[in-house]
């Protein structure tokens, strides 16, 4: 168990350095020698909401294409030299990120590094498998057609962030993947591959000297400054609709929710505790049991706060038998209003906080892990103290804080629904 996951660890920001390269590049380290294991994790501001007007869908791609030839080697060679050594490496694309990692045994760290470095600044974008990742995501979009889970969720993103990228469908869509060209990855490429925006973190095997070096290797030649488009921020709309397209399927999935709070308000710990509450994904939370062990609508039913870098929002689902779709959103929706009223009540509030501090080491329990947590720390704008004052801000929240937090987060209860079933009733 590494110290940034033992319970028992007096801090886990104390495991955590801090490190410049001799070319300016910042990175998080945690440096354990349990294994000889080296994870790495990076990130660039400006992922899909970057994408051209039209084109939605460009950063997705572009990620799918890094490891796809690089420098001299084209994708069948690039491939097989990450298969000889061992070497995992992959990249993908969210909202606000483009992000890439690596794993790797420590022995072959020189060449681990060589191969991303290529990834990173000479991927090749060659047309064979520019096809055929196209092909890939065509035929994944095509399989979720008809899909209620993706239908909803799909038509709840269109309708809350309308005529904004947070709306848009990150892997593209079937009408314009056929239109995204080479020179739209060249272009993304060169406006967000730049190391003003660029988190990294690392975990492992590896010094702090030898991972400096490694960085300026990887990262050096990259442009000093991005050049991202202005994302304006956007409220939650729709509160209060419902959207139902009918599918031939005997379950209806839904989609609900509204504005939530933004990562830097002060109310945003007393949210997580009251979300936690209300869907947390656990057998004590509301939906759980008055949705699924009471009443037997669903197998599963969550809630969730979401904040992006320009919106934020509470966000659910559950899918549930055709003919109980508008008794599982009155449930719901009567819950929501509850908390809304009332707060959560003592024992709930207690439960929330013991089981959100104690599962936070689980975050932490293998090298991936914690790459992955310090690139998203870094991403959203922690420092790395937070990794310490986190659980103390949760045990902190009192009981007015938690009905605060509640009449702020559910208000007066409206929610946007999107369903994609042949739901009756609604």
């Amino acid at each position: 168990m590494t110290a940034l996951a033992s319970t028992q660890s007096p801090s886990r920001a104390a495991a955590v350095q801090k490190i410049v390269s001799p070319g300016g590049i910042e990175a998080w380290l945690v440096e354990d020698y349990a294994v000889p294991i080296v994870a790495l994790e990076f990130a660039f501001k400006g992922g899909a909401s970057q994408d051209p007007i039209g084109k939605p869908g460009v950063a997705t791609l572009l990620a799918g294409m890094l490891d796809e030839g690089a420098g001299p080697y084209d994708a069948e060679a690039f491939h097989r030299a990450l298969d000889e050594d061992a070497i995992e490496l992959s990249f993908s694309a969210d909202r606000d990120l483009v992000s890439g990692r690596m794993q790797t045994l420590a022995r072959n760290i020189a060449r681990a590094f060589e191969l991303l470095q290529l990834a990173v600044g000479k991927a090749r974008l060659d047309s064979e498998p520019f096809e055929r990742v196209i092909g890939q995501i065509s035929a994944s979009l095509k399989r979720e057609v008809n899909d209620p889970d993706h239908v909803a969720a799909r038509t709840f993103r269109s309708v809350a962030y309308a005529n904004h990228p947070y709306g848009l469908p990150v892997r593209g869509d079937l009408a314009t993947l056929p239109t995204l060209t080479r020179a739209n990855l060249t272009d993304m490429r060169a406006r967000v591959f730049a190391r003003d925006t660029l988190k990294i973190a690392a975990v492992g095997a590896i010094d702090a000297a030898t991972l400096a070096a490694r960085l300026d290797d990887v990262f050096g030649a990259l442009p000093a400054k991005s050049d991202l488009d202005p994302i304006a921020p956007i409220a939650f709309s729709g509160e209060g609709a419902r959207h139902v397209v009918r599918i031939d399927v005997p379950q209806s999935a839904i989609r609900f929710g509204r504005q939530g709070i933004a990562r830097a308000d002060p109310d945003i710990i007393p949210a997580i505790v009251v979300n936690h509450v209300l869907g947390g994904g656990v057998f004590s939370a509301r939906l759980f049991r008055e949705v699924r062990e009471k009443r037997g609508l669903a197998y599963s039913v969550w809630s969730h706060l979401t904040t992006f870098d320009h919106a934020a929002m509470l966000s659910g689902g559950t899918s549930t038998k055709n003919e109980r779709a508008a008794e599982s959103m009155a449930v719901i929706e009567g819950e929501i209003a509850s908390l809304s009223e009332s707060g959560p009540t003592e024992e709930e509030l207690d439960k929330a906080k013991k089981y959100l501090i104690g599962s936070y080491a689980l975050r932490f329990d293998t090298s991936t892990k914690i790459v992955a947590q310090l690139v998203h720390l870094q991403t959203e704008g922690y420092g790395v103290d937070y990794l310490d004052e986190r659980n103390r801000l949760i045990a902190a929240v009192t009981m007015d804080d938690a009905k605060r937090a509640a009449r702020r987060i559910f208000g007066d209860g409206k929610l946007l629904v999107a369903v994609a079933g042949r739901p009756e009733g609604m």
